[in-house]
C-alpha cells in the first residue's frame, strides 16, 4: 500500500460519450499522486477502445484498464477495482461525472485534518454536456448512521476513504440496487462517522442515469434498502422514508 497514493475506481459501462472527458478531469488534478482504475464492464459500445487509445496517446502510466469476460454490474465492478487498488486512499468516480481540478487535493487535506476514515463533499448538478446547472448540494459537517438513514446526501463521486482505517473487505459493495448507499450505511452502522467538506468539487451529470432519473424506481430502491438491507419494520421504514423523500426533493428543486 503506497501511503500517499489515491486509488480512483471507475466502473465503465455504456460510457463512450463521456469517458474521455472524465479521464481528462482526473489528469487535470492538482494532486498528482493517483492511479485511475477503469473497470470496463463488457459494455456494448466503444468504451474499451476509447480507453485503450487514450492510454496509448497520453502515455500516462497512472491509468490502468481492468477487464473481465462477463458483465459484473456496478457493485462488483467497483469491488474488482477496490481489490486491485494499490493506494492508501480510495475515491470513487462514476464514468460520466466530473471533478474540479482541486478535488483530490482539497479532499485529502480535509481527510487528514479530520483524521477521518470516510469523507465526502458537496456537488453540483450538471446537464448532459457537463455544464453546471447552478443547483449545488450542500453537505453537513458530519453524518452518523441514524442521520444517514434519513439523508442520502452522500454522493458516490464525492467520497474518499482511508484504507488504513477501513479494510478492503469493509469496502465491498453489496449485490443490491443502490449498492453505494447500502455501503455507506453499513460502514456508518459499524460506528464510523462520515465527515462532510461543504465545497462544490464535483459535477453530477444527470443525463443518461436511467436509475436516478426514474423516480418510481428510486423510491423502490430506497424502500428495499430499509426493509432488506437494514431489516427495518414497515413502520420504521416508513418513518425514515418520509424524511428521505422530503430531502431528496429539496436537493433537486
Amino acid at each position: 500500500m503506497e501511503q500517499d497514493l489515491i486509488s480512483i475506481v471507475v466502473p465503465v459501462y455504456r460510457a463512450e460519450r463521456y469517458i474521455e472527458e472524465t479521464m481528462d478531469c482526473v489528469r487535470a488534478q492538482t494532486y498528482p499522486h493517483w492511479e485511475l482504475l477503469l473497470v470496463e464492464d463488457c459494455g456494448p459500445d466503444r468504451g474499451r477502445e476509447i480507453i485503450e487509445q487514450y492510454i496509448q496517446r497520453t502515455g500516462d502510466t497512472r491509468i490502468r484498464l481492468l477487464t473481465h469476460s462477463t458483465n459484473l454490474g456496478a457493485a462488483r465492478a467497483r469491488n474488482l477495482g477496490v481489490n486491485e487498488a494499490k493506494g492508501r486512499y480510495l475515491a470513487y468516480l462514476d464514468a460520466d461525472d466530473l471533478w474540479t481540478p482541486d478535488k483530490l487535493e482539497k479532499e485529502l487535506a480535509f481527510l487528514k485534518e479530520k483524521q477521518a476514515a470516510f469523507v465526502f463533499t458537496g456537488y453540483e448538478f450538471a446537464d448532459e454536456n457537463g455544464k453546471g446547472t447552478g443547483k449545488i448540494v450542500r453537505v453537513p459537517a458530519t453524518i452518523t448512521y441514524k442521520e444517514a438513514l434519513k439523508n442520502t446526501t452522500i454522493f458516490t463521486s464525492t467520497v474518499m476513504f482511508d484504507m488504513e482505517q477501513l479494510s478492503k473487505e469493509q469496502l465491498q459493495m453489496p449485490q443490491i440496487k443502490s449498492e453505494d448507499t447500502a455501503l455507506w450505511w453499513r460502514i456508518l452502522r459499524e460506528g464510523y462517522v462520515a465527515c462532510g467538506l461543504d465545497q462544490n468539487l464535483v459535477k453530477y451529470r444527470r443525463a443518461g442515469k436511467s436509475l436516478s432519473s426514474n423516480k418510481l424506481e428510486a423510491l423502490r430502491r430506497i424502500w428495499n434498502l430499509y426493509r432488506k438491507a437494514e431489516g427495518m419494520s414497515v413502520p420504521n421504514s416508513a418513518w425514515h422514508f418520509c424524511f428521505w423523500a422530503v430531502r431528496a426533493v429539496k436537493r433537486r428543486v
